[in-house]
């Protein structure tokens, strides 16, 4: 659970602009909200014989005998032509639509077929593979693998990294980061007298040690899951969800792996020989609002 949060933490810090266009998060984004509809995977809805949510299909000729996609041809691709035109009849999306690209996407949509018009699946369903560790012209300041991979992107924008913050900076950082509170003068004061180089590091697993470590991720996920206390309807009356928030911030603190943390909510009660705890973990299913009828028809 931690590696995950900290895996999070690394590719918001390192996305690359625009090397190569990614499928999955710049094109398959564009097509669902203006293509699919019409050309997608309902048979019914599917105009021209055309469908572009699957490669294969994207690359064969419609009804019309023209082919959407030709790769690392957008000059033939008639789903480029159609973006680009001037004439309402051709201009794809529609003008009934309502639906229109920018310029910018326009131009996505071409780079993307230039480079060969690569579809991927879903990214749960693709193993994750380490990527290449990158050069980097300073030498010095990179302490680890993560480092380069941020040192790269700022020596790609002219940037050159912060000076290391003073300590009581860094341990004000960490506890707030990770326990939601300050460091206590005591804290402080200890961290200050450490000499030692990883004293650092010591305070990192002091505080992930700590409980509030757990009430501290815990806060984003039941944010997210819709975590209450009572029906949120009518005279929103309490219900007993703690258990199940009591179980989210156990499981932060005992650091259980992210697969067994999502599994567990949906379908706990599913699994072999269940626990009481993995039942108890289902509750995220339960995180909704609740009517309590006044009376009841027999």
């Amino acid at each position: 659970m931690k590696l995950f949060i900290t895996f999070c933490l690394f590719v918001a810090l390192t996305l690359p602009s625009h090397a190569k266009v990614d499928f999955n998060k710049e094109i398959r984004p564009l097509m669902s909200d203006t293509c699919f509809k019409c050309h997608g995977f309902d048979a019914k809805a599917r105009k021209g014989g055309l469908r572009l949510d699957e490669r294969e299909s994207a690359l064969k000729a419609g009804r019309s005998g023209k082919i959407a996609i030709v790769p690392e041809k957008p000059e033939e691709s008639e789903i480029i032509k159609r973006i680009f035109a001037t004439d309402e009849n051709d201009l794809m999306p529609p003008p009934e639509a309502h639906k229109t690209f920018t310029p910018a996407q326009k131009e996505l949509f071409r780079k993307w077929v230039a480079e060969g018009a690569e579809f991927k699946g879903h990214w749960a369903f693709s193993a994750p593979t380490k990527p290449t560790i990158p050069a980097t012209k300073n030498k010095t300041w990179p302490q680890n693998a993560i480092d380069r991979f941020i040192l790269q992107r700022l020596e790609k924008e002219g940037l050159v990294p912060a000076p290391q913050a003073d300590k009581t900076t860094l341990i004000r950082r960490v506890s707030f980061d990770l326990t939601g509170t300050p460091p206590t003068s005591d804290e402080v004061r200890s961290f200050l007298d450490d000499k030692a180089p990883n004293a650092y590091e010591k305070v990192v697993d002091r505080l992930l040690n700590n409980p509030h470590y757990g009430e501290r991720m815990a806060t984003q996920w039941l944010d997210y899951a819709r975590y209450a206390d009572s029906h949120g309807f009518q005279s929103d009356s309490s219900r007993t969800m703690w258990p199940w928030r009591d179980w989210v911030i156990k499981a932060f603190n005992d650091n259980k792996p992210f697969d067994q943390f999502t599994i567990e909510q949906i379908a706990g009660d599913l699994l072999p020989s269940a626990t009481r705890d993995q039942i108890v973990a289902t509750g995220f299913n339960r995180n909704h609002r609740l009517n309590g009828e006044g009376g009841s028809i027999a």
